[in-house]
């Protein structure tokens, strides 16, 4: 049994090492370990699979009094099946793709309303929803906008202000 605890803590150890060293392995590999059985030889794989055969293997020798031979077995297959299952969710997180950045062509013709007055030539300010996010700029108009008209951006003028003009219905 304290064969088995002693890979269940390498296997362990090993995650932590694959943590620490983020891509070393692939890098000092050159890439030869990913192309190799479908991208199954990462760290992290090979950790869980170390963790878990150790540690099955350990609870089932413990627990029932099996055989090393019972123990083994299940703990290659749980082994095996955590390795599976690092691989899966490692290829979904990469998956994972964030919104695009906003550029300030974006915001040409994007509606808001005006939250501080504007008058005329002067600066107030507007409430833009961008991406489903409210985002409060300064803006400058060439007409007088009240408080609560509703507004579209015609010009961006910097990173923090925009020129709107007033909807007309």
């Amino acid at each position: 049994m304290a064969l088995f605890l002693g890979l269940g803590i390498a296997g362990l150890v090993l995650l932590a090492l694959a943590l620490v060293f983020d891509g070393f392995l692939e890098g000092v590999l050159g890439g030869a370990a990913e192309g190799a059985f479908g991208g199954l030889v990462s760290l992290p794989a090979i950790a869980g699979f170390v963790s878990m055969l150790g540690f099955c293997a350990a609870a089932v020798q413990g627990a029932t009094g099996l055989g090393t031979t019972a123990a083994v077995l299940s703990g290659v297959v749980a082994g095996v099946v955590t390795a599976w299952l690092v691989v899966r969710l490692s290829r979904l997180l990469m998956r994972d793709q964030t919104d695009p950045v906003l550029r300030s062509d974006d915001l040409v013709g994007a509606a808001g309303s005006v939250v501080t007055p504007i008058p005329a030539g002067g600066y107030g300010e507007v409430m833009l929803h961008l991406t489903g996010q409210p985002v409060k700029y300064a803006a400058r108009s060439a007409e007088p906008v009240p408080r609560g008209a509703e507004v579209w951006v015609a010009e961006v003028l910097s990173t923090t202000s925009v020129e709107v003009r007033p909807v007309e219905r």
